[in-house]
């Protein structure tokens, strides 16, 4: 397992965008199925949570992938690297154990023991404790480390929540007050669709550098399926993906600074631009030159700037802030 250190608010890497947009979609398949159980249970009732204390637990090495990483895919998991001897982990450890329960099920708390979980500390690059990770769609996020006022706290844990609603799908697990003894539910597997082969064929051919494979693969469920919401945004990241791997960036990045106006060469250089996770950076490119740009090089730079839209995703606020952008440069 090799953590991936994404920041709250920070640039998006393509590995992320991919996982998003595959546990949204699992997130989304899961709660249909868990409205169609709680149906079937008669007059909506719920099938049954958790207890409230199942939202708090220990990890270690060997149950990490299934208590945190599978877990991660249907709620937020907060991991608390702790030690018996560290007197700041003894404030900070019951708080986030009181926030957890809070929740009410839109968060889990794993806490490691570093002394017996040692190389767990060593792959998220711990050097001290306290410290305060979350896993989300088995992205990992680094929240915090040391001694932090509660409300910052709370401020962090409410972004958390937030991000993984609003990128990932993930609504958090049901909590049911009266129970007792009971753990937090595996995620659910949702029912095969019938593109899901395809999918699959195309993430593989993704991972293993085979751009072309991907490509087709996303096509040919696009065929069938235009609105396809995976396949759209996987097609859109292969072919950026295609297009940037022979590129030279010292070279695209002197012709775009010398050549302001040229349409090819902002293009280019906005496609590595978000390749490197410089979101607003490409965007505000290509926004700049369709304002100083007409005709067909203006509908070109316009045309890239919605595929790369495809990349990000519809629902991310640094697209609808450079929709907003470019409408105001057309209109």
């Amino acid at each position: 397992m090799q953590p991936r250190n994404m920041s709250m608010s920070g640039v998006v890497d393509l590995a992320a965008v991919k996982a998003a947009g595959e546990a949204k979609a699992k997130a989304e398949q899961a709660r249909a199925a868990s409205a169609r159980q709680a149906d079937q249970a008669g007059d909506g009732a719920s099938a049954g949570g958790v207890a409230p204390s199942a939202l708090v637990l220990d990890v270690d090495e060997a149950g990490f992938e299934r208590d945190v990483i599978q877990l991660s895919a249907e709620v937020p998991v907060v991991l608390d690297f702790w030690a018996e001897w560290c007197e700041p982990c003894k404030q900070l450890s019951p708080l986030l154990e009181r926030l957890t329960v809070e929740a009410n099920g839109r968060l889990v708390l794993a806490k490691v023991d570093v002394d017996a979980n040692q190389m767990l500390m060593q792959q998220f690059g711990i050097q001290g404790i306290p410290a305060v990770f979350a896993v989300v769609a088995g992205q990992v996020l680094p929240l915090f480390q040391g001694a932090v006022p509660e409300q910052q706290i709370r401020e962090t844990l409410a972004q958390l929540v937030q991000v993984a609603e609003e990128r990932f799908g993930i609504i958090g697990i049901e909590v049911d007050p009266h129970a007792e003894g009971a753990a937090p539910a595996a995620p659910a597997e949702a029912p095969a669709g019938p593109h899901d082969a395809l999918l699959e064929a195309a993430v593989v051919a993704l991972d293993a550098g085979d751009l072309g494979g991907a490509v087709q693969a996303y096509k040919n469920v696009l065929a069938d399926d235009p609105g396809n919401t995976e396949a759209k945004l996987g097609l859109a990241q292969a072919e950026l993906l295609t297009r940037v791997q022979d590129m030279d960036p010292q070279a695209v990045r002197t012709a775009a600074a010398e050549n302001p106006r040229d349409p090819a060469a902002q293009i280019a250089a906005a496609d590595l631009d978000l390749v490197g996770g410089h979101v607003e950076d490409a965007f505000g490119r290509l926004v700049d030159t369709v304002r100083v740009t007409f005709g067909e090089d203006r509908d070109a730079v316009r045309l890239r700037l919605l595929e790369l839209f495809e990349v990000i995703g519809a629902d991310d606020p640094r697209v609808t802030a450079a929709r907003t952008a470019l409408a105001r440069v057309l209109f």
